[in-house]
């Protein structure tokens, strides 16, 4: 069997594979990938397009420049890809990715727009772990979570779990689901 390399948003409904691993990651900082991602900087890591397939759901894309096209999960927002509507590379986050523990950055790009205390972030001091820190806050967070695991499955949501799109849609909103 051939080695994939597979990703996807936060609730599961877009799934994605690279049939070859990917390269090139890097960190963007240019302000349409710090507004793509709401952060600090863009990672991204890549892959020829025809490597790239998305095996669950549909990407919608939001077209940031008339070249670039930016894609991301409709429902939960998650940002998944970037790339050139007429070339033949397919970016993703690299956070998306099941396994971005594989991917460490090798360079920095639209290092113009960097912010100028982001190459300090790496000597701030670490605050404990959360379980430790508010260990029941993490309890409750683990067992009322609806984030897709880091592996394919076979469907998402869980149906052993009942929690649908629209359930998770309402509660994302702060409201509740009571009219079944």
């Amino acid at each position: 069997m051939s080695e994939t390399w597979s990703g996807g948003c936060q609730c599961g409904a877009v799934r994605y594979r690279f049939s070859h691993k990917p390269k090139g990651a890097h960190i963007c900082h240019c302000r349409m990938c710090q507004k793509a991602f709401g952060g600090f900087y863009a990672p991204l890591v890549g892959g020829p397009r025809d490597s790239f397939a998305v095996t669950r759901g549909a990407i919608a894309i939001f077209q940031s420049s008339d070249k670039a096209e930016r894609g991301f999960c409709r429902d939960c927002g998650t940002p998944l890809t970037f790339g050139y509507g007429d070339g033949d590379w397919m970016s993703v986050a690299i956070g998306s990715l099941d396994d971005p523990e594989a991917f460490p950055p090798i360079d920095q790009h639209g290092v113009e727009s960097r912010l100028s205390w982001v190459n300090h972030l790496g000597a701030l001091p670490d605050r404990p772990a959360t379980e430790v820190e508010n260990a029941e806050n993490a309890t409750f967070i683990a067992s009322t979570n609806h984030q897709h695991p880091d592996h394919d499955t076979d469907c998402w949501p869980d149906p052993a779990v009942g929690l649908g799109q629209s359930e998770i849609n309402a509660v994302g909103l702060g409201q509740s689901n009571t009219t079944k």
